[in-house]
């Protein structure tokens, strides 16, 4: 199959590096200096080298500010029977995009980057694939995450982003919580080293994807549920209660033994 990769970027490289062996690919990316490092694969930078590549799928790596003007740019250019797909791990627009693309689509969200998963092994991660997407290009995506150990998940675009809202906001916005109120430490425990990687790390993605998770509408919700938690935290540490702390702590084991 001939793919072309929108993006040189990190999830980009690794769906290049992934792909390239088994089909034939190009990687698009107006970045010159961007694919240097993209090898086995055509590199473009021009939109009339798309057009002579006539690719039967499009996978749209750019950063998600830019993932429905990416689409637009190249339009033009691919053939009718071509199937475009995004990776975003927001899809806000997207399902109006589609529908008025005229174009077979798949959305999927490997739900895992390049900053903390080891591409080694991704037996512990998961993908969703948006089961409005047409058949062919669902069957694609589920093929290549199953090759790469995945464990998927099919959901609606409502059910995908209601499950961001959870499953990214609540550690995004504890984690920018520690940040804004830690301080340097001479001899930080294990604990501490480890919190502070996980915010170096969160805090080295796009600040536009961090915006844009945060400012989904189900967000607010989430945080009022953290903001109720903290409350109710520090009444007891106040107290000094520890029959209530006891509870508390039985509570959250629960909750993480169920997971």
């Amino acid at each position: 199959m001939r793919i072309l990769i929108l993006g040189a970027g990190k999830m980009g490289s690794f769906f290049t590096d992934v792909l390239s062996f088994q089909h034939e690919t190009a990687v698009f990316d107006t970045n010159p200096h961007q694919l240097r490092f993209v090898y086995n694969t055509y590199r473009f930078t021009k939109p009339e080298e798309i057009k002579e590549f006539e690719p039967e799928l499009v996978i749209n790596a750019v950063t998600v500010k830019y993932t429905i003007e990416a689409f637009r740019n190249i339009l033009p250019m691919l053939p009718k029977n071509c199937i475009i797909s995004d990776i975003a791990s927001v899809k806000t627009g997207l399902k109006d995009f589609y529908q008025e693309s005229g174009f077979r689509f798949v959305s999927s969200h490997p739900m895992f980057g390049p900053t903390f998963a080891s591409l080694n092994n991704l037996s512990s991660e998961s993908a969703i694939i948006i089961s409005e997407s047409d058949h062919l290009g669902k069957t694609f995506f589920k093929d290549l995450y199953q090759n790469l150990n995945l464990n998927i998940f099919e959901y609606t675009f409502e059910q995908h982003d209601e499950t961001i809202a959870y499953s990214l906001s609540i550690p995004f916005v504890s984690t920018f919580v520690f940040a804004a109120v830690m301080k340097h430490q001479d001899a930080p425990g294990t604990t501490f080293k480890k919190h502070m990687a996980i915010a170096k790390g969160l805090l080295n993605e796009d600040d536009y994807l961090l915006q844009e998770i945060l400012f989904n509408p189900r967000t607010p919700a989430q945080v009022e549920n953290i903001r109720t938690e903290l409350k109710l935290l520090l009444e007891i540490i106040k107290n000094k209660d520890a029959g209530e702390m006891k509870k508390y702590l039985t509570k959250i084991r629960k909750n993480i033994s169920a997971m």
